[in-house]
């Protein structure tokens, strides 16, 4: 009685299973056949083999119905496995992530144009720099601006600051003065750096 209705249920079932279920399927079932003819006692699967269930397992929800050879756990097992290997490799294999470096040519230039021009800010060098066809952010302009080699002379950029600001510049002295009545009066004096000498 079993038998018999199965026998009618299961042209029915076919019937309303999509083409693409029943592709799959029947590709499945060839495949575990395809191991069977390969006349050994004991049907081992390839890599090959292993990896067609592997991807079938991600591409078609149906795959544990037409598994014979194996257990399901045992494709999972490998998926597994396989998902293991991936990583292991590509932690073996690092790949630089995230923008390239500076070449040492471009952090030349950067250190160069920061002693020549050391009123310059990180905006205008990396203004420059677009011009020149380089491309690099002003961030890492400025991050390279800080570590450029600084003139440690301090002489030299005092007498610089003078000469570039010698008409704003004014000088301002404290001095005591006695006046006729006997007293001392405390008096600023202020000279404008015109006449100061740089």
């Amino acid at each position: 009685m079993l038998c018999l209705v199965k026998l009618l249920l299961v042209p029915v079932i076919m019937f309303f299973r999509s083409r693409r279920d029943l592709l799959l399927e029947n590709l499945a079932l060839r495949q575990q056949l395809a191991v069977l003819k390969r006349r050994r006692s004991h049907p081992r699967l390839a890599v090959t083999d292993r990896l067609f269930w592997v991807i079938l397992r991600r591409f078609w929800l149906r795959w544990r119905e037409t598994l014979i050879l194996v257990q399901p756990e045992t494709v999972v097992r490998w998926h597994r496995a396989g998902f293991k290997l991936y990583w292991t490799w590509l932690s073996r294999h690092p790949t630089r992530a995230g923008r390239k470096g500076v070449s040492v040519e471009l952090r030349e230039l950067i250190f160069r144009m920061v002693a020549e021009n050391p009123t310059w800010g990180a905006q205008r060098i990396h203004g420059e720099l677009k011009m020149l066809g380089f491309d690099i952010s002003e961030r890492t302009v400025l991050r390279w601006m800080r570590k450029a080699p600084r003139n440690s002379d301090t002489a030299k950029r005092w007498a610089a600051f003078l000469s570039n600001h010698r008409e704003a510049i004014s000088a301002m002295d404290f001095r005591v003065e006695e006046i006729p009545a006997g007293c001392r009066l405390p008096l600023a004096v202020s000279t404008v750096s015109g006449f100061v000498p740089v």
